[in-house]
């Protein structure tokens, strides 16, 4: 028996199933504890041992493996969880373990409602969920088991610090159910050369002993339980002189995805030769009022300052009704994803937009890099020339517009018109063009960035970008895919950005091929009929 899921890590491996448990459930509101004060104490004990855990698992892990497992850790330590939920046993007689459920819960909704990149983070807060409750419960935590052989995993999904704390030595190959090429499942397995196949539903029920899994065409295979173990990873990249270009010379900056200080040490570690997205959200989460400027030029600079003389674009505040941020006040809006957000916000409340020009202009000056800075969610060349207006008389010579909106990739002309450069964000491109959610597992194969019709579009916007002579990025996880990036370049793509675990890998593979071979690479690829059949297409022109 044959499922499909999307290939998001290449290479095949054939080898023994071992399930990933399923998290253990709701637990239950009652009884109410006898001693309220002394139940409220055991929150804090519990969540210092997973954060402890979390963090000797950090040690023997390295990049953005070793950055995911502190991070959740500090999530296990964070004193809001930790005081929401002793509160809720001391003056709603909750038992523990539905304390800190019901606490989790609150921060994993308001990361939903976030959306795109900090949606992705509530896979974490469930994971710290689910460990406190354990050790509440004094039972065995959820996550992988100890492997004694080579094995092929299997779960519903992987929390990040379960795929971060993964031997390669002992994984053959990852399977889940649900998640999406967007995943941290997704980004570490291809960081660790382990094949994995997401979205392949079904595979929980298949009563099999063995899998063969293809994660270069996501195809999931019930395979002889007695047939001998199989791998066939991919090599691990080339040396790389640490410069994008291809072999003969074609520049194509290869850069890093980042929305911390931490993300910004770990991509210029990776050797990212700047940075093609720095999100700027993190400033404003949790804030009950604007940062003030002075505020948000210190968070700015610390993010900025490993880039010194280097090019960052930043990205102006992504928010809106489906991203809601108290000081803002957005009004409920029946489909949010569709409302007022990014750019628009700021058409209602461009006051906000020129104080984080100006405080994006000061901490440009703090820290030495070379800044730019971008648009979210813009749909006309109006909107994008608006955008421009403020960023130049807010002092910064560059700016530029994300292509989010396939309006916007038919209108890349016009856009580039009035922008000094455009970057495209495949991962919301993708689910507006294909009305598929990127979150929801059951439609992860419309997001899969290999679809014909979303390089399509791209191809438009290198076209545009090439007659106008300006440059056109793209910072979605499709630039991470060093097989991808080589199709993008042949598109007219001039810089990718992505997370610090792919640098090196796409610059590698740049380097080994020449322009024309990647515009010959695109050319067949853009006249394929699906996704499987494109990378087939683009292994081909590879092998040959």
């Amino acid at each position: 028996m044959k499922l499909s899921g999307v290939a998001v890590s290449p290479g095949r491996a054939r080898g023994p199933v071992v399930r990933v448990a399923e998290p253990l459930g709701e637990p239950a509101n009652e009884p109410a504890p006898e001693d309220p004060q002394a139940e409220a104490a055991r929150i804090g004990p519990a969540t210092q041992v997973v954060a402890a855990r979390l963090e000797a698992l950090s040690e023997n892990a390295s990049g953005e493996a070793a950055t995911i497992l502190l991070t959740t850790a500090a999530m296990a330590g964070d004193p809001a969880l930790i005081s929401e939920a002793e509160r809720l046993v001391v003056a709603e007689g909750l038992p523990a373990p539905r304390a800190i459920y019901e606490s989790a819960n609150g921060f994993a909704k308001t990361l939903a409602s976030a959306g795109g990149y900090l949606a992705e983070r509530v896979r974490d807060i469930e994971d710290v969920r689910d460990r406190v409750i354990a050790e509440l419960l004094g039972v065995e935590p959820p996550g992988v088991p100890a492997l004694s052989t080579p094995s092929v995993l299997v779960a519903r999904d992987l929390a990040p610090a379960d795929t971060a704390g993964l031997d390669p030595a002992k994984v053959l190959a990852l399977v889940t159910e649900e998640g999406g090429p967007t995943s941290h499942t997704a980004i570490l397995a291809r960081a660790l050369g382990i094949p994995a196949v997401v979205a392949a539903r079904g595979v929980l029920s298949l009563d099999a002993g063995a899998l063969l899994v293809d994660g270069d065409t996501g195809v999931v295979e019930v395979a002889d339980a007695d047939a001998p173990v199989l791998t066939a990873v991919a090599s691990g990249p080339a040396e790389w002189d640490g410069s994008g270009s291809t072999s003969d010379g074609h520049k194509v900056k290869v850069l890093g995805n980042v929305g911390s200080p931490a993300d910004a040490r770990a991509a210029a570690d990776a050797g990212a030769e700047g940075v093609g997205l720095f999100r700027t959200e993190f400033c404003y989460l949790d804030a009950e009022a604007e940062p003030s400027v002075a505020e948000q030029r210190a968070a700015y600079a610390a993010v900025l300052t490993p880039f010194a003389g280097k090019p960052v674009i930043v990205r102006t505040l992504d928010a809106g009704a489906d991203k809601p941020l108290a000081f803002l006040s957005p009004e409920a809006e029946p489909n949010p994803a569709l409302g007022v957000r990014g750019l628009r916000v700021a058409f209602d409340r461009p006051d906000v937009l020129d104080r984080q020009l100006a405080a994006i202009a000061d901490a440009a000056s703090d820290s030495g890099a070379e800044v730019s800075v971008m648009a979210p969610m813009v749909a006309t060349a109006a909107e994008a020339a608006w955008f421009a207006d403020r960023v130049r008389a807010a002092g910064i010579a560059r700016a530029g517009v994300m292509i989010e909106i396939p309006a916007a990739a038919l209108s890349a002309k016009e856009i580039l018109d009035v922008v000094d450069f455009v970057s495209v964000g495949t991962n919301d491109l993708a689910q507006y063009t294909f009305a598929a959610d990127r979150q929801l597992g059951a439609v992860a194969t419309l997001n899969d960035p290999w679809q014909p019709a979303l390089l399509r579009l791209l191809k438009l916007i290198g076209d545009a970008a090439k007659a106008a002579g300006k440059p056109a990025g793209v910072c979605g996880e499709a630039a991470a895919d060093p097989l991808l990036a080589r199709v993008l370049t042949g598109l007219g793509v001039t810089s990718l950005s992505m997370n610090a675990p792919a640098v090196r890998a796409v610059g590698a593979s740049l380097a080994t091929v020449t322009l024309a071979e990647c515009e010959e690479i695109a050319a067949r690829v853009l006249n394929s009929p699906d996704p499987v059949a494109a990378r087939k297409t683009a292994r081909g022109a590879d092998a040959g």
